[in-house]
């Protein structure tokens, strides 16, 4: 007797449906847009393109921002392995995701950041480097610009992607002063989608410093001691000092240092630093996030540091810096980034790593921080790799995943949102039901109209405890841990339905969001997890949630539609089929005890999130 949404439960609370494993990632999800990615994971070689979008005129669309790049791999692009260089990589990324920011700005624009950077496969001389920008979403000086990096064998005719990224750009100010970005109009369902989603990575950068340093600071128990390893490498050996003079070549078109540059010479003493641990060419997996600090300018003098923190059995932390100075003036802080090596051996398995021997002090430091971020992304790689044949639903919940597992949870539910082809299946008492099915993943989405201001809506709806005043199958509703302002965990039981059977409960994570804009919706996102200190019990029998949740948008002043949606399996279909068909109105009778309750409390000034427990 598994698996349950409380978020369904006033449809069926009992259940016997094969579990499916969820996979909640901004890059790797089940819907659609994703699958390719999931494809390049599990060894696919094809690429996905999203279908032709037909305009009414009959041409097709093609979006405006959009800018391609292909370039032949050359001797001169590769290094002595014959594998295209990841610097030279980086600068076409950054000159291609540029051209796209611009086009859509009409004006200059610089490189803020790059979104970490999971590199699948090298390239080979030879070989041809597709790459894709556009614009997915703009801000009031910033925008977010998606970039997709394929390759292509001409002589076999095959594709393969090799990596994605999101890259921030700002506008330059101009002699009129500082520019406002106009607004980005999704019309495809994939572009859609990345609209939805962008707000949520714009939030998670804006916090990406605050969000390490909790980790690191919460972590700092469990990563211990410094281990003594025997023939252990000096971390002193793996370090790389080189200095660089920005000339005319270096800068782009507004006189500063190309952002491209920067990253590529980054990258060429990283691999330095690798090469003197292990005394082999290195392979570049993966870079955490670029963030320019600061512009360089032509005749810079460009520091680039970069030195070993930790190694592990099979891979290796690199951390990288650049700093710029003029003359005898101070050092200014460019970038800083941390890349990750394995060395793999002629059968293209990694290789066991000499381990390294920090230094006092700083060196102390760097090698738990290597650790602390390793569990960070081992944590992200459980979240993004669970497929959905497998079981439990739920995934570990800890303060070191903490905002991870919020990102996916809320956009999770933004992508479901986006969805364009949702069918309608029945309508009752200004209640609508829709249904979706995608790769055998049943969706549902049940629409209605309150007259409480969307803000008041959001704080009633937020609080799972006070579901009980309008929803009868929410037995018991108790705080476990309020993680912060936006992200709650509760246990939830339900009744059974059935004469001697036993209720359901859930451990779940309750992700609220606050609209970017008035064009984005209030969001609350419900997703399972699993906590030690809460595990199954006899009394009970453990549920989980796969994606729910509910969309808040004001439509007019005091005119609000909430969307409530649901993600389940095949599984669930005999418990809910008499409400798609309309021979039931369980749907409809809730969702009105809710209007009511929304429309009885539209003043009440209690609608506040729930206090920390």
């Amino acid at each position: 007797m598994r698996g349950l949404n409380p978020g369904l439960s006033f449809i069926c609370r009992t259940t016997d449906w094969g579990l499916h494993k969820f996979d909640s990632s901004s890059f790797y999800l089940i819907i659609n847009l994703w699958v390719r990615d999931m494809e390049c994971e599990e060894g696919g070689e094809d690429t996905m393109e999203e279908p032709l979008f037909i305009l009414p005129s009959g041409e097709v669309y093609r979006n405006p921002t959009e800018v391609k790049m292909s370039q032949i791999v050359l001797p001169c692009h590769a290094n002595h392995c014959g594998e295209l260089s990841v610097g030279q990589l980086l600068k076409w990324m950054d000159s291609t995701a540029c051209l796209s920011a611009e086009r859509h700005a009409g004006s200059p624009c610089i490189t803020a950041s790059v979104d970490d950077i999971h590199f699948e496969h090298t390239i080979a001389v030879g070989q041809v480097v597709n790459i894709k920008a556009k614009v997915n979403r703009a801000f009031t000086s910033s925008m977010e610009v998606g970039i997709s990096v394929s390759c292509e064998d001409l002589y076999s005719d095959s594709q393969w992607n090799v990596c994605n990224a999101f890259a921030t750009f700002v506008t330059r100010r101009t002699e009129a002063g500082k520019v406002q970005l106009k607004q980005v109009i999704p019309q495809t369902q994939g572009e859609q989608m990345e609209y939805s989603i962008a707000a949520e990575r714009r939030r998670m950068r804006l916090i990406h410093a605050e969000i390490i340093t909790d980790l690191l600071s919460s972590s700092t128990a469990q990563l211990g001691e410094c281990q003594e390893y025997q023939d252990a490498v000096s971390a002193e050996r793996t370090r790389v000092e080189s200095v660089e003079l920005v000339l005319p070549p270096h800068a782009n078109h507004q006189v500063s240092t190309f952002g491209g540059q920067i990253m590529a010479w980054m990258e060429n003493v990283a691999t330095i630093s690798a090469c003197r641990l292990c005394n082999a060419h290195p392979t570049l997996r993966s870079i955490d996030m670029f963030h320019f600090r600061g512009p360089s300018h032509i005749g810079d003098r460009l520091v680039l540091k970069a030195i070993v923190n930790n190694a592990f059995k099979h891979s290796m932390e690199v951390g990288v810096c650049a700093e710029a100075y003029q003359g005898a003036g101070a050092l200014r802080h460019i970038n800083s980034a941390f890349m990750t090596f394995e060395v793999l051996d002629k059968g293209g398995k990694p290789r066991t790593l000499p381990r390294i021997r920090p230094e006092p002090v700083d060196g102390y430091r760097r090698y738990k921080e290597a650790i602390a971020r390793k569990k960070i992304r081992l944590d992200r790689k459980y979240i993004i790799s669970c497929k959905q044949t497998e079981v439990p639903l739920s995934v570990p919940w800890d303060i070191s995943n903490q905002m991870y597992l919020s990102y996916n949870n809320v956009s999770a539910l933004k992508i479901m949102a986006a969805q364009g082809n949702w069918m309608l299946s029945s309508e009752k008492n200004k209640v609508s039901l829709y249904t979706l099915e995608e790769n055998q993943i049943l969706c549902f989405k049940v629409e209605t109209d309150v007259n409480v201001p969307a803000e008041q809506v959001f704080h009633l709806l937020s609080d799972l405890r006070r579901r009980q005043e309008w929803d009868n199958h929410y037995q018991q509703c108790d705080v476990i841990i309020q993680a912060d302002e936006d992200d709650t965990l509760y246990r939830v039981a339900t009744p059974c339905v059935s004469k001697g059977g036993k209720g359901q409960d859930f451990i779940l994570l309750a992700s609220r969001r606050k609209p970017c804009d008035s064009r984005d919706p209030y969001v609350i996102a419900l997703r399972s997890v699993t906590l030690p200190t809460h595990p199954a019990t006899e009394e009970y029998t453990r549920g989980e949630v796969l994606c729910a949740g509910f969309s808040i948008l004001e439509e007019s002043s005091g005119v609000t539609k909430i969307s409530y949606y649901n993600q389940a399996t095949p599984g669930v279909l005999p418990y809910i089929s008499n409400d798609i068909a309309g021979l039931s109105s369980s749907f409809y009778g809730t969702f009105q005890s809710c209007s009511k309750y929304l429309e009885e409390n539209k003043d009440s000034i209690a609608a506040l999130p729930p206090s920390e427990v």
